[in-house]
């Protein structure tokens, strides 16, 4: 089940990455092209506003290049962690939010969880994307996490907010930000917050602090942005 990230793994990340190896520039920005990989990007192109997709892109290169350094082990399929980037705030567009009363992230898994059933007919494909983005702001420091879903937690906290800074080389971050411009996302993703608070204040969003965790975005130092 490795394949689709179906192993244990404790969710605190310092308990998961105990000894982080130095972090090395990689500077290969390509992207899956297989048949999937190119069905799903050309649905999320027609979905997402062009910052939440740079920053989905952003999150697959991070994932890729952390788990090279720190997860050389690992045998996740890069197609899966593309996929999975790529739908992971597939919840938060504005015809989502209005369609459901559930937070965002759980409302985005069972989204990408029907796609891919229906694209793949596997379900231990569908269910690991569809785990992975429900849980991908389910940070803490107890208990286990699949793999796919503990990658997505490093790279979107990494994107968002800064932390996790150790385990990447600035040269990539360096390359990978300057093709995937973030111009503007932290404004982005802060009223993104806002807007899932406001509309659903009991979703999972409030669990990470109201309002701490906008703060924590918009005082992210890994910005490459003006705000």
């Amino acid at each position: 089940m490795s394949k689709y990230g179906f192993t244990k793994i404790e969710r605190d990340i310092k308990k998961a990455i105990p000894n982080p190896n130095s972090p090395t520039p990689q500077l290969i920005t390509d992207l899956p092209s297989t048949p999937l990989s190119q069905f799903t990007l050309n649905y999320v192109k027609e979905k997402l506003p062009i910052k939440v997709l740079n920053h989905s892109i952003r999150v697959y290169l991070y994932s890729i290049a952390v788990i090279k350094d720190q997860f050389p082990e690992w045998e996740l399929d890069s197609e899966i962690i593309f996929i999975t980037s790529l739908l992971h705030d597939i919840g938060t567009t504005d015809d989502n939010m209005i369609a459901t009363k559930m937070s965002f992230e759980f409302f985005g898994g069972i989204i990408s969880r029907d796609l891919i059933l229906e694209q793949t007919k596997n379900q231990d494909y569908a269910d690991a994307v569809s785990e992975a983005i429900i849980r991908h702001q389910d940070l803490g420091e107890s208990g286990y996490i699949t793999t796919l879903g503990l990658i997505l937690q490093i790279s979107t906290i990494l994107d968002n907010v800064g932390l996790n800074i150790e385990l990447i080389h600035k040269d990539t971050l360096d390359v990978i930000n300057k093709k995937y411009n973030r111009e503007g996302w932290l404004n982005c993703f802060a009223g993104a917050i806002d807007n899932e608070n406001k509309l659903k204040p009991w979703g999972h969003t409030s669990s990470l602090g109201v309002p701490d965790f906008k703060n924590d975005v918009l005082n992210n130092k890994v910005k490459y942005e003006k705000l």
